[in-house]
């Protein structure tokens, strides 16, 4: 029997293959293609306090090896989540995981206080890393005094277990790993987009109407997987890495390099299967190799 299941910060998950907050929306359009209840978790779309409609477009460009986006946060608010998403979330057997974003200290305070006592809700994921937004996101994100004070804040808020979403746009994302396990999180996912621009030649003009946006996709794996690595070495809570996850051989190189969970974002708009195709493919790559359990591969990775 292959064991695929795995427990992050008190939370057990049958298997540890997520999908990625962003990509997914609140799931209702991937339950058309397969059963929700396959997969590891659901990370919903960014929350913010209030409503957002998000940046003007064009706000997607595709690019040779991912994808552009500078949606900026498009998104119903804590409450209409509350009200419109979470109850039909509620009916699948699989951890939802709330992403929460703030322009302040007090305003990602304020949005955990709302989500604390909510029945449904098995984790927080912390974002201080989207690129996409003026105020707030990957501000909080790069420096690691300021990230470990948003993780201060809303741990006071709340015993939900805490993972914190970390940016690769930084000069050492260990650092702020660190940061942010001293500040009282409970793990760590890794990366968000890495911010980049596209320019039409024809119009002379930026492909996004935010100028520059957060690259996802293929492209950044090797980025992501060193990413991975680097903060594997430094702290000691379980990470949840992601970044060009696109079949199983890509989710392994992440366990590897020390991750215990994995999360799919852009690939999902290419395959809408592909959560399902991951997990089916892991289960036969450890059966090939004759791994009876998924965590004998974490930190597998020989120097």
């Amino acid at each position: 029997m292959i064991n695929l299941s795995v427990e992050i910060a008190g939370i057990k998950f049958k298997n540890p293959v997520m999908v990625a907050s962003g990509c997914y929306g609140f799931g209702r359009e991937f339950s058309n293609f397969y059963d929700l209840n396959l997969l590891g978790a659901i990370m919903v779309k960014g929350l913010t306090l209030e409503p957002r409609i998000g940046n003007p477009p064009p706000r997607i460009a595709e690019t040779p090896a991912g994808m552009l986006n500078s949606v900026g946060l498009q998104n119903p608010g804590v409450e209409g989540f509350i009200k419109n998403e979470l109850p039909w979330l509620k009916q699948y057997d699989v951890p939802v995981i709330a992403n929460i974003n703030g322009h302040s200290y007090e305003e990602f305070a304020e949005i955990t206080d709302r989500l604390a006592g909510v029945s449904g809700i098995s984790a927080l994921e912390v974002n201080i890393s989207c690129p996409n937004v003026k105020n707030g996101g990957m501000f909080f994100g790069t420096d690691p005094v300021m990230a470990g004070e948003v993780v201060k804040r809303v741990r006071a808020k709340t015993d939900l277990p805490l993972i914190v979403k970390l940016s690769p746009n930084v000069t050492d994302i260990a650092e702020i790993a660190k940061a942010v396990e001293a500040a009282g999180a409970d793990a760590v996912s890794l990366i968000n987009t890495v911010l980049a621009m596209a320019i039409d030649i024809k119009t002379r003009r930026p492909a996004l109407s935010n100028v520059v946006g957060g690259l996802s996709g293929p492209a950044v794996k090797p980025l992501a997987v060193r990413m991975v690595w680097q903060v594997a070495q430094a702290v000691s809570v379980p990470i949840i890495g992601m970044g060009g996850i696109a079949k199983a051989e890509d989710a392994i190189e992440f366990f590897l390099a020390g991750a215990n969970a994995v999360a799919i974002g852009a690939a999902n708009l290419s395959n809408p299967m592909v959560a399902v195709e991951v997990i089916d493919g892991l289960k036969m790559w450890l059966e090939q190799e004759k791994i009876e359990d998924i965590q004998h591969l974490v930190g597998g990775v020989i120097i």
